[in-house]
């Protein structure tokens, strides 16, 4: 399906920002905690695609379970996920919008209600390069799914960089400018247009 993986591509999310010249492995229990320090957050975010090509944009995270991705022109790309279904709209397709469910994205892993690394069989990788924490996570049940790189820096630990592997193999980074936690966001802005309204189609 070809819109799985511009949806893909829009998971993605690397906070843009000077590293520390040397850090110590974050424990995984530290990087659950500060995941679940915030509900809300917003950014610009640069998308950088498997292919090369760029788009630009802004970003709405609401947790549990709500992302919206705003592409600017002359891209005609909006991605929005309301809790349990993803939604893509491409202006330039004639199919109409596009349904996924969430938790068969890697995205849900730190969407969730409570994120916990510590899970049995949910991280696959957790390493340093004396200055990042890079965490390979999955869902435990359903491996299939993909996987998430999530690279974090220390004092005060922060999300730098998230990578969405899928299953064929493309790997996408979207860069995020200022990214803001604790903001407000309504929730009108992770309804779907043209899914469950008797438009679209949502695979399942």
């Amino acid at each position: 399906m070809p819109h799985i993986r511009t949806f893909l591509a829009a998971l993605i999310l690397v906070c843009a920002g000077a590293l520390p010249a040397a850090a110590q492995k974050l424990p995984l229990s530290e990087l659950s905690r500060y995941l679940n320090s915030f509900q809300t957050a917003s950014g610009a975010f640069t998308q950088i695609n498997d292919d090369g090509t760029i788009s630009e944009g802004r970003i709405l995270i609401k947790r549990p379970g709500r992302v919206r991705f705003e592409y600017k022109p002359p891209e005609e790309m909006l991605v929005v996920a309301n809790g349990d279904t993803v939604g893509i709209i491409d202006g330039k397709s004639n199919e109409g919008p596009q349904g996924y469910p969430l938790n068969r994205t890697p995205l849900s892993i730190i969407l969730a209600r409570n994120v916990d690394f510590t899970r049995a069989r949910m991280v696959t990788g957790h390493s340093s390069d004396g200055t990042t924490t890079t965490v390979r996570a999955q869902d435990p049940d359903n491996p299939d799914y993909g996987s998430i790189d999530l690279v974090f820096t220390s004092n005060p630990t922060e999300l730098r960089q998230w990578v969405i592997n899928d299953s064929g193999g493309s790997r996408t980074t979207v860069i995020l400018g200022d990214l803001t936690t604790g903001v407000s966001i309504d929730n009108s802005n992770f309804v779907i247009p043209g899914i469950g309204t008797g438009g679209g189609r949502v695979e399942r």
